[in-house]
């Protein structure tokens, strides 16, 4: 399996790498640490270096209780890094945005793909994405970013998830997206309790059905904490264990704030299962 865009190919036959660079003040994480360009390009040819096929830069907070982020504000924050990373590396470069603006300035600055916590649902998106030709990321939530932990409810996450994906490859296919340009997230954390997310790490692989690129974001999530008792700074080994389980399920991207450390996991399973050289 492999994605393209901009005259560019990669590979998904090994599980990548997807480095977070937050050029955000309130990120759950990694909030203000990379909110000046120099530290955001610093970070991000640092991932690259260490394994990263994927920079993915967001300039809105999507953890639970955020505040929404004015359109010229999150344009500011993220269109100044994206052409100062095109200019030093062509390294694939991840828009996570949902405005539909941000998402056409992004690729005019050169971002390769579109990664959207809504799916291409806000006003123009889809109509954006579409002209942008070039990949999109599909991920679910229930709800919105501020009230989506309030009280999650499924039938059963996993037919619920793909029914939503269904609808939204439909949505993309009818705008113009290209099926093989569609990457799906399951989208852990989002509007999802512990027992809901530990349900789709483990039934990861009945989301194979759509033949299509699987990426996953599990770095540092709050369901490492509930279960391990542990702060942000604390769930580093749950974030490995987190993906592997993802690559071994299925999942072609995994989306991580330690790209060292998870690149080196992703190579001992590699070496394991994928090859015997």
């Amino acid at each position: 399996m492999k994605l393209k865009s901009n005259n560019k190919t990669l590979d998904l036959s090994q599980c990548q790498v997807m480095g977070i660079l937050n050029v955000t003040p309130d990120s759950f994480s990694d909030g203000g640490q990379f909110q000046q360009r120099e530290q955001a390009i610093e970070q991000a040819l640092k991932m690259q270096a260490q394994g990263a096929s994927i920079i993915d830069i967001g300039g809105e907070s999507t953890r639970p209780g955020a505040a929404d982020v004015a359109l010229q504000q999150e344009l500011d924050r993220t269109i100044p890094v994206i052409e100062a990373i095109r200019q030093h590396s062509d390294v694939w470069i991840s828009i996570d945005t949902s405005k539909a603006k941000v998402m056409s300035e992004a690729v005019a600055a050169g971002a390769d793909l579109i990664n959207d916590v809504r799916a291409l649902q806000e006003p123009g998106a889809l109509v954006a994405a579409s002209a942008a030709k070039v990949p999109v990321c599909l991920m679910h939530m229930q709800g919105a970013p501020r009230t989506m932990q309030a009280n999650p409810t499924y039938q059963d996450v996993i037919s619920d998830i793909n029914d939503f994906f269904k609808l939204r490859i439909q949505a993309c296919e009818q705008a113009g997206i290209e099926r093989s340009q569609i990457v799906l997230d399951p989208g852990f954390g989002f509007g999802k309790n512990l027992k809901h997310n530990f349900e789709v790490l483990r039934r990861l692989h009945e989301f194979d059905g759509w033949q299509l690129p699987l990426l996953t974001g599990l770095s540092r999530k709050s369901m490492f904490g509930q279960l391990l008792g542990c702060e942000v700074q604390d769930r580093l080994a749950a974030s490995l264990a987190g993906a592997m389980l993802c690559a071994q399920g299925g999942a072609h991207i995994v989306r991580v704030h330690d790209v060292k450390a998870t690149t080196d996991v992703l190579k001992v399973l590699s070496k394991t299962w994928g090859d015997n050289k």
